[in-house]
């Protein structure tokens, strides 16, 4: 039970610091040196010239690469350190920028700010930064929903996933969940380049997350406002997404804010038709992002909550 404690070490200094500008422009972030590791695989090892089964192959290798190498890091690293409460401690300060509790609502809130005070120019930039559909083609409930079903989702993979491989497994945990997650965003995507070789990245982030995701449903339902239609839309809506567990954060705060979210959207001028979750709700507006702020602060002091108690009780 040490490495829950170890997590809400991590929680808690990230909540209070977050990852500095400062730092990051000095020595970067654990995310960018995977990313950086991940991109030279992605260039040496899928050739456009080679058959799709080989690139298949090709990009297993890669990614259990760079989840073994992440791993072993984490493993070295803990072996060293020493053991009781100053491992505790110094467990939760190494897992503390790979866990972004506070990065996630910054970049929400910076959406939400503009969007109430009328300044949609200003709210279609800040929600770029954080969802790849088209932004210039959002109105104000577009912007919203896009803006609450990021937060919704990267709370399960920004906070709850990491914290929950961290506290079963210490700094390997974390890290090898990182690296899953990692390569996912950059190579787990149906694109003409990333279909074959990006393959294994998908299904081992989809199973990396399945208890996480869930996790995070079942956060959001016992906090909600609306805690019945929460559930019901959880357990009506989580499996209609696209993604097999994107659905239930997203799910539950739908029904939470008592809003529909999903829906179909623009990318790279494409309209992708996605079914509606909590359909025949209203359309989010600028407040109902505050709202799910609120859930999603709730949520993550419980599930610290939780974890102080497994730990130190």
């Amino acid at each position: 039970m040490g490495f829950a404690g170890a997590m809400v070490v991590a929680m808690a200094v990230d909540a209070l610091l977050g990852w500095p500008s400062w730092l990051f422009a000095r020595i970067g972030h654990p995310v960018t040196w995977l990313g950086r590791l991940i991109a030279a695989i992605d260039t040496a090892w899928n050739r456009v010239s080679d058959p799709s089964a080989l690139r298949r192959g090709a990009g297993i290798a890669g990614a259990l690469l760079v989840i073994a190498l992440s791993v072993a890091v984490g493993w070295v690293i803990q072996s060293l350190l020493w053991s009781g409460w100053t491992q505790i401690v110094l467990v939760g300060v190494l897992a503390w920028p790979l866990v972004a509790l506070r990065s996630l609502h910054d970049h929400v809130a910076a959406v939400a700010n503009p969007l109430q005070a009328g300044d949609i120019t200003a709210a279609r930039d800040a929600v770029s930064r954080i969802v790849g559909r088209d932004p210039a083609a959002l109105d104000e409930p577009g912007i919203a929903r896009a803006a609450i079903e990021s937060l919704a989702e990267n709370a399960s993979d920004g906070i709850v996933a990491p914290v929950f491989w961290g506290a079963l497994f210490g700094l390997p945990g974390i890290l090898g969940y990182k690296a899953i997650n990692t390569l996912d965003s950059m190579i787990g995507h149906r694109s003409e380049r990333h279909e074959a070789f990006g393959w294994a990245a998908a299904r081992i982030d989809d199973v990396a997350n399945f208890i996480p995701a869930r996790l995070t449903g079942f956060l959001f339902v016992l906090l909600a406002p609306r805690r019945s239609e929460a559930l019901s839309c959880i357990s009506r809506d989580a499996r209609r997404h696209r993604s097999p567990n994107a659905g239930w954060p997203e799910a539950a705060m739908a029904g939470a804010l008592g809003v529909r979210l999903s829906g179909p959207r623009i990318y790279h001028g494409s309209i992708t038709n996605e079914p509606w979750l909590n359909e025949g709700a209203r359309d989010p507006l600028a407040a109902d992002i505050n709202h799910g702020l609120a859930v999603y602060r709730r949520s993550m002091l419980l599930l610290a909550g939780v974890l102080a108690i497994l730990a130190f009780a």
